[in-house]
């Protein structure tokens, strides 16, 4: 691998995707690393403060990682269009006996106090999700020795990207589990096979590339380095592993024989994610309007409390196509069979 995360030792192409939201914990982070691999802090969600200390925490077993955030990239929502989906979800509400934000709650979940902490103490690698940071944000993370990562979805994105000065692209398919990382949640995403998206990109843009979605064999992390990705990127199938921070109910839902497939939903957050179907986005998802971050505001009350019930026709599944690889074991071993 001949790439800016070249010095940092790496000895597999394989990478632990940040998965914010709780599965992505210090200790996979460590463990990625310590398999040859690379690990991202999940910054997203969290507070400065709580990213402090998980950045602490990595820092102090001394091995290389990232930090991983989401950029500002604002879908706004009507207020006509919100009142109607809360109302639509008021009867969920009643059942648990919880009350949903009745105002949309517009927010860059601290985006600026998360990029001073990483001026203030730089951390190998920075990459970003949803959105393009400013030009001087970029050019401030590289002069502190950081390699800036920018999460894309099309090749008019990666162009996007490199404009701004990036020094790698997270090159991610539309088959990905969880939140597509598009820039423009209102189109459908490319749907080319992630090789070929991968050679349309790196011959577009030039930049190195990560190759993420949908990889969960050996097999697929081969043909993506085939195809001339630096590294392929892996979540799902981790979130099984020892160190998952996934619910236990999530990850019953990944090895329940009912489940059979994926589908891309709105009706959790607003923006397009992929998860095992339920009865929530069947029910919801013809419901629920464009618009990030205030529909994840609004239905976070309700999926709280259907993980503590143990309810998962209630609960954001987040899921790629390659699900059902994912199996318990070790990180370090999950990471290591994929390099082959």
């Amino acid at each position: 691998m001949t790439s800016p995360l070249t010095s940092l030792g790496l000895t597999i192409p394989v990478i632990a995707a940040p998965m914010s939201g709780g599965p992505t914990t210090t200790a996979m982070v460590v463990a990625a690393a310590h398999a040859g691999g690379l690990g991202f802090v999940a910054a997203g969600y969290k507070t400065p403060q709580a990213v402090a200390a998980e950045i602490s925490a990595v820092r102090a077993a001394g091995v290389p990682f990232g930090v991983n955030l989401f950029a500002p990239n604002p879908v706004p929502v009507t207020a006509d269009a919100y009142a109607r989906y809360a109302d639509a979800l008021a009867p969920e509400a009643d059942r648990f006996g919880i009350t949903l934000p009745r105002e949309p709650i517009e927010n860059d979940d601290q985006f600026g106090a998360k990029i001073d902490l990483l001026l203030a103490e730089p951390v190998p690698v920075a990459s970003f999700t949803f959105g393009i940071p400013d030009t001087g944000v970029i050019r401030d993370l590289r002069r502190t020795g950081t390699v800036v990562v920018q999460t894309v979805t099309s090749t008019a994105e990666a162009e996007e990207a490199a404009a701004a000065g990036v020094d790698m692209l997270a090159v991610q398919s539309h088959v990905a589990g969880g939140h597509s990382a598009t820039l423009h949640p209102q189109r459908a995403p490319e749907t080319l096979d992630l090789g070929q998206l991968v050679r349309a990109v790196i011959d577009t843009t030039g930049l190195p590339v990560i190759a993420a979605g949908g990889l969960s064999t050996a097999a697929d992390v081969a043909g993506v380095v085939r195809a001339g990705a630096a590294a392929a990127m892996v979540g799902t199938v981790l979130l099984l592993a020892d160190e998952s921070g996934a619910s236990a109910t999530h990850q019953r839902a990944l090895t329940d024989p009912a489940r059979t497939e994926t589908v891309v939903t709105r009706a959790f957050t607003g923006r397009p994610a992929r998860g095992l179907r339920n009865t929530f986005i069947d029910t919801y998802e013809t419901r629920a309007p464009l618009g990030y971050p205030a529909v994840h505001h609004l239905t976070s009350p309700l999926r709280k409390a259907a993980a503590a019930a143990d309810e998962p026709e209630r609960l954001h599944l987040w899921a790629g196509t390659g699900y059902r690889d994912a199996r318990r074991a070790p990180t370090v071993q999950i990471l290591t069979a994929l390099a082959g």
